[in-house]
């Protein structure tokens, strides 16, 4: 089934797509008011996309259906990684790429940002997008299935922007997961943009603004 998505359209064509996926148990509408938040005017009108994971069994909250791009194992990535859900969510992120590219917003006018459990399939999907993005922004989260990056990823996406924020204070996902997802990109030679915070597993407005920057940087670079 394709992904339900709630949608924010400009009511013009838009000039650029971002989509941003939620974390564990929580739903599309999480983030919705961080397009309230931003500044995007230079870029021209914004399509905000906001889809819902599907619902599914979580195993470290007792087997519990939530809304979840896969399952978790363990805590603090101990455990092994549900490859399938991974794989299959990494589909579904697919499909609505394609569907911004049928509404005539091109991979390179598109950004995947994610948070947390969404922040992972960000770096997962759009690492492995065959077309090359605008960005990929990765805030609380960690790299999944990272062993296979070096030959799994896209030569169209070698060299996309990617913005990564970590709370320092983060205690579910620790800071380090990010740190290691970060110094795996940059071996690989991705160009990263890292900042963290005095902040927990959330964000925060000091975040929200070096990521606005970082979106007019790589969707409205000859902006004054």
């Amino acid at each position: 089934m394709p992904l339900d998505t709630i949608d924010i359209d400009p009511g013009v064509p838009p000039a650029a797509t971002l989509i941003v996926l939620h974390g564990l148990g929580a739903d599309g509408n999480d983030f919705v008011p961080l397009c309230e938040e931003l500044g995007l005017a230079p870029v021209g009108p914004v399509r905000f996309v906001f889809p819902n994971a599907p619902v599914r069994p979580v195993t470290i909250n007792g087997g519990y259906p939530m809304r979840a791009w896969y399952d978790i194992l363990a805590m603090g990535g101990r455990g092994p990684e549900d490859e399938t859900g991974l794989r299959q969510s990494i589909a579904d992120i697919e499909a609505l790429l394609a569907r911004e590219q049928a509404r005539g917003v091109p991979a390179a006018r598109t950004v995947l940002m994610g948070f947390s459990q969404g922040c992972a399939m960000a770096l997962l999907a759009g690492l492995r997008h065959g077309h090359r993005l605008a960005g990929v922004v990765a805030l609380s989260g960690y790299l999944p299935l990272a062993d296979t990056l070096a030959a799994e990823r896209s030569t169209a996406n070698a060299d996309v922007p990617v913005f990564m924020g970590h709370g320092r204070h983060d205690d579910i996902v620790n800071i380090a997961r990010g740190q290691q997802a970060r110094e795996t990109l940059t071996g690989l030679g991705y160009d990263v943009e890292w900042h963290d915070y005095a902040m927990p597993h959330s964000v925060c407005p000091e975040e929200i603004a070096d990521l606005n920057d970082w979106l007019l940087k790589v969707l409205a670079p000859d902006a004054p």
